[in-house]
């Protein structure tokens, strides 16, 4: 079978910014502005600078734009928890495979 018919669910190649927060594998506690490569109900590749731990838990933040009057924007986007399921090196960055501990809805 191959990888792509194993997948629990469909990949999205989207870039998203978004902020993860974390611990590197120096024991430096970081927060970063990095973006996704693809996304899915279960999981993202993003792109990072740093080298982080297996199996370790991240945290990502969508930025929000500033909130309105109207109140039609939600004033800010919960942190989606996710553990590191992978990293490869592709040049200065890091492509990190990530499984979101709570799947989106």
């Amino acid at each position: 079978m191959s990888p792509v018919e194993r997948r629990r669910s469909p990949r999205i190649r989207l870039q998203i910014p978004v902020f993860i927060r974390g611990v590197d594998v120096t024991g430096t506690e970081f927060l970063d502005l990095t973006k996704t490569l693809d996304i899915s109900a279960i999981g993202a590749v993003v792109a990072s600078t740093r080298l982080l731990c297996a199996e370790h838990t991240v945290h990502l933040t969508i930025p929000a734009p500033s909130p309105s009057s109207s109140g039609t924007v939600p004033p800010e986007t919960p942190p989606i928890q996710a553990r590191v399921r992978r990293q490869q090196a592709s040049g200065d960055v890091h492509l990190v495979g990530l499984e979101f501990l709570k799947p989106l809805d």
